[in-house]
Order: C-alpha cells, then sequence, then structure tokens
C-alpha cells in the first residue's frame, strides 16, 4: 500500500530546481490550480501535539484553485494582506526558563500559497521546549519557515512581515472598533445562507460616493470541519453608492457557506467588484480567534499601506 501524500512537507533535494535550471519544484499545485486534498491535511483530525521545535508542521495551500473558482487568474484585481496574531507564542530562554509573546503576521497577498491554520497552531507549539537565545532569535526563524512555507513552489520571493510584542508592549494591545457606518442598524429580512452575490447594486444614477461601511454579521464555516468562523467585515470603496440593504443581506449570505477566511474575503472583493463596479474597493474582516490564532484578511484595488493589526471586541 502506497503512503498517504504529505502536501506539508517541503520539497526534497530532488524536487528542487538546480541551479540556473529555471524548472519548478514537481508539487501538484506548481503548474495548475489543482485544488490539493485536504485530508492529507492536519485540519480535522487528530494530531500529536509536539512542542520540540519542528518547522515540518507548516501545511501550505495554493490560493490558485480557490481563485479560479471566482475568476481569479494569475494576476488578481487585487493585493492585499493576511494579517494574523498568535496570542500563545513561548519557547525557553538558554536557562530553561519560559518566556511569552504576542506575535503579529503580515503575509502579502501574493504569495502563492496560505498556511492551513490548524498547522501554524502546532508548528508554534513546537517552540514551548525549545531554548532561543533571544526573541530576536525566534523571529528570525519564524520569519525563516513561514517565508519559505508561504512561497513554497514558486521561483519568486517576497518579504513577510512578523513581529514580536513582549509583556512589558502588551499594553497597546487595545481593542477597536472597525471605522465606518455601520450596516447592522438596518432592519432587513434575510432569507438567503449561501452567497448570494445577486442582492449587489449600485446606483448608477446617483453621483460617485466614497463610504466605509461595517458589520459584526459576517459567519462562514471552516471548509474542512465546518466549525463556524465568526467575524466583523469593513468594506471602503469610492464610486456610484452601493445599496446598503443588499450589501448587508449578501454578506448575511455567507452564514452556511464553508470557505477559509481568505478565501470569503476574496470572494467578497470579487462579487463586489464585479457586479458595483467601484473606482476604489477595500475589504478587510477580522475574525475570531481559534486555537490562540487570528486570521483577519485584506484585499484592496490599489496598492496602500495595510489596516493597523488592531483587535476587535470579540477577538
Amino acid at each position: 500500500m502506497n503512503p498517504e501524500p504529505n502536501i506539508c512537507a517541503p520539497a526534497s533535494d530532488d524536487d528542487r530546481p538546480s541551479a540556473g535550471s529555471g524548472a519548478r519544484p514537481s508539487h501538484a499545485w506548481a503548474s495548475a490550480p489543482t485544488a490539493p486534498d485536504l485530508a492529507a491535511t492536519p485540519l480535522g483530525r487528530p494530531s500529536p501535539y509536539v512542542d520540540t521545535y519542528d518547522p515540518g508542521l507548516l501545511c501550505p495551500l495554493p490560493r490558485a484553485p480557490k481563485r479560479a473558482e471566482i475568476g481569479v487568474g494569475t494576476t488578481p484585481p487585487f493585493t492585499g494582506a493576511d494579517l494574523w496574531t498568535a496570542f500563545e507564542l513561548s519557547w525557553l530562554n538558554v536557562r530553561g526558563k519560559p518566556q511569552v509573546a504576542i506575535a503579529h503576521f503580515v503575509i502579502p497577498a501574493e504569495t502563492p500559497n496560505l498556511i492551513e491554520s490548524k498547522s501554524f497552531k502546532l508548528y508554534l507549539n513546537s517552540f514551548n521546549q525549545t531554548r532561543f537565545a533571544d526573541a530576536d532569535g525566534v523571529r528570525e526563524r519564524l520569519l525563516a519557515d513561514l517565508s519559505e512555507a508561504l512561497w513554497r513552489g514558486s521561483e519568486q520571493r517576497g518579504r513577510i512581515g512578523v513581529r514580536l510584542r513582549l509583556p512589558a508592549e502588551w499594553a497597546v494591545e487595545t481593542v477597536h472598533s472597525l471605522p465606518g457606518l455601520s450596516l447592522d442598524r438596518l432592519d432587513v429580512e434575510c432569507t438567503d445562507y449561501q452567497p448570494a452575490p445577486e442582492w449587489l447594486r449600485a446606483d448608477t444614477e446617483q453621483p460617485p460616493v466614497q463610504e466605509v461601511l461595517t458589520s459584526d454579521l459576517l459567519k462562514s464555516n471552516c471548509l474542512v470541519t465546518g466549525q463556524p468562523d465568526w467575524g466583523s467585515v469593513q468594506i471602503a470603496y469610492s464610486g456610484h453608492p452601493i445599496d446598503q440593504a443588499g450589501l448587508l443581506r449578501y454578506l448575511v449570505s455567507f452564514r452556511q457557506h464553508q470557505e477559509f477566511h481568505e478565501q470569503c474575503v476574496e470572494r467578497i472583493f470579487m462579487d463586489i467588484w464585479t457586479r458595483c463596479r467601484p473606482v476604489r474597493l477595500s475589504v478587510y474582516a477580522r475574525y475570531t480567534r481559534r486555537g490562540g490564532l487570528d486570521i483577519n484578511p485584506w484585499r484592496t484595488s490599489h496598492p496602500q499601506q495595510p489596516p493597523a493589526n488592531v483587535r476587535t471586541a470579540r477577538q
């Protein structure tokens, strides 16, 4: 019997292109947007908790297959980042004394892969009984391992952001609300609980506006386990005014939809972009944490600085 393939494993020496060859690693997703077998990931099945450093626990998943489902090709009409916060990072100093930090990660949307969240948690847990000289050593290890996994299967490389906040800095970890006009004030009847982009419309007879709209009613479900994912979402745009009641109904329609956080935000962006045709658009969602991690995807039509990675009350 052939062993189950480990789609999370780094490329072997045989898989890596030789210097100057121009060849791509032979991962299943390197040449075509074929969806990986999610049953081969740690998500949705029992996993041992490893407390000794192991970068092989990270499981990258290609973005391309789910993007292809919503009509996004090799050049997306958006840029952006996934902002992660890890609240349960710990390691040992050289004398064996535990150290703790809150970690913030900024993962560019152009990385070919995202990180499956349970594997991220298991990877961070592997630091628990591992000794490091200082927090800078931890940060450098995180930066190297995540960069390798996120760009695996691609000849391109880029920068990600990693910041550790030690306990002396925790006073700045305050709670904020997403700024904007809340759609939740509207008393609407909701009947759709799978994505219903037909609710989206802009009034082209009205002059263009600039608006920032928010909702705390976003709920989707994990692609693999079906567990609920709760979030708040901010939509900033310029263009003909978008029907707010329809937009709220559309956001509510994700309530029984199963997709990863990043994929939901890209679907929201693409539906608004194609149906309402704004001049500019940004979609930013902040999901509640699970396993000590929260994931906050942000997509925008025009390059700009990422929003502040500050948590909402439910995070």
